[in-house]
């Protein structure tokens, strides 16, 4: 009777640890070689230390706002801002004034404002802050020069500028409310960009012969040219972890986006070629670029539209599909 009881407890417990088995999870699918896909992608050598911060693709979809120059008069002296989801969806104008320029949208960090320049007077051009939600516009500078590209800092406490003068362009700070505007010295160029810590300043600059990128502590110190691509303009962008940076490159009308480290090496294309684009702008998350191309409207002059891809370079996808040119775009929450 007991060996009974014995075997009919083995037989329990055996029956017991099938069932847990059976509720094991299996082990894990490996996660993508993000690496790997980007450089079989991009063509990056194998000790590349590219790593952009993204996640597997396939569960990646946009989000945020991206800010923009919409021309819908045709006429760069009537350019104005407007603003479109992610997906492509809520296009909304913000400027209201039909008589004047304005340009070089950004969005504030917790996306609840949109920053640009727009012109006052001949050789004049201030800085202004619009709420998104209320449509309340402040203006910023007063009479400091010409100026554009404005963006705010990671923090939100200041805002670097280009400030234009005869004699050079220049790269200037202030504090986020105006006050306190000053020239950062040996920061000669345009199109200003924040590294995510807000220590440093990307920018675009001929100072040293032909239009490479460099960075530059908000003191002036540590100048440093970290690109060596041809025809650059400027317009480039930072990914949020500061490990890579975006920029773009070639010819009048035969220009690409590139990803490179954010010392500059390991530069490579990352935009389906044919499309003239330019302008490149990351997402908050770091895994989408934003950028302006003619892809479907080749060679005309008012062809531009917004598009976005993966930082990767895959899954283009046309945001704006207007009569007029839209351009300059900037990523936001």
């Amino acid at each position: 009777m007991r060996r009974i009881k014995q075997m009919r407890l083995a037989w329990l417990l055996a029956i017991l640890l099938i069932m847990l088995a059976c509720n094991v999870p299996s082990a894990s699918t490996p996660t993508p070689n993000l690496l790997a896909t980007l450089s079989a992608v991009t063509a990056l050598p194998a000790d590349s230390t590219l790593q952009p911060d993204i996640v597997p693709s396939s569960i990646s979809e946009p989000t945020g706002k991206i800010a923009f120059v919409c021309q819908i008069f045709k006429a760069q002296a009537s350019n104005q801002i407007c603003i479109i989801h992610a997906d492509g969806s809520g296009f909304q104008r913000l400027t209201t004034d039909d008589t004047r320029q304005h340009y070089y949208p950004s969005m504030s960090p917790d996306g609840q404002s949109v920053i640009y320049a727009a012109f006052r007077e001949p050789n004049i051009y201030e800085i202004y802050e619009m709420n998104i939600a209320s449509g309340n516009v402040t203006q910023l500078t007063d009479r400091l020069g010409n100026l554009n590209g404005p963006e705010i800092s990671p923090d939100g406490s200041l805002i670097a500028f280009k400030l234009s003068t005869a004699a050079a362009n220049q790269i200037w700070v202030m504090n986020r409310d105006g006050t306190n505007p000053h020239f950062i010295p040996n920061a000669l160029g345009w199109d200003p960009t924040w590294s995510p810590d807000g220590m440093s300043i990307l920018f675009a600059s001929d100072m040293q012969g032909g239009v490479q990128l460099y960075t530059i502590k908000l003191d002036g110190s540590e100048l440093l040219k970290i690109s060596n691509l041809p025809a650059i303009r400027g317009r480039s962008d930072w990914s949020p972890n500061g490990q890579f940076i975006v920029t773009y490159s070639g010819e009048a009308w035969k220009r690409d986006v590139y990803i490179m480290n954010a010392d500059g090496s390991d530069a490579r294309m990352l935009s389906p070629t044919g499309g003239n684009s330019q302008g490149p702008s990351i997402s908050p998350d770091g895994q989408w670029v934003a950028f302006t191309s003619y892809y479907d409207h080749y060679g005309e002059d008012h062809g531009c539209e917004i598009y976005i891809m993966r930082v990767d370079g895959s899954d283009v996808r046309r945001l704006t599909d207007n009569d007029y040119c839209d351009y300059q775009p900037r990523w936001g929450p």
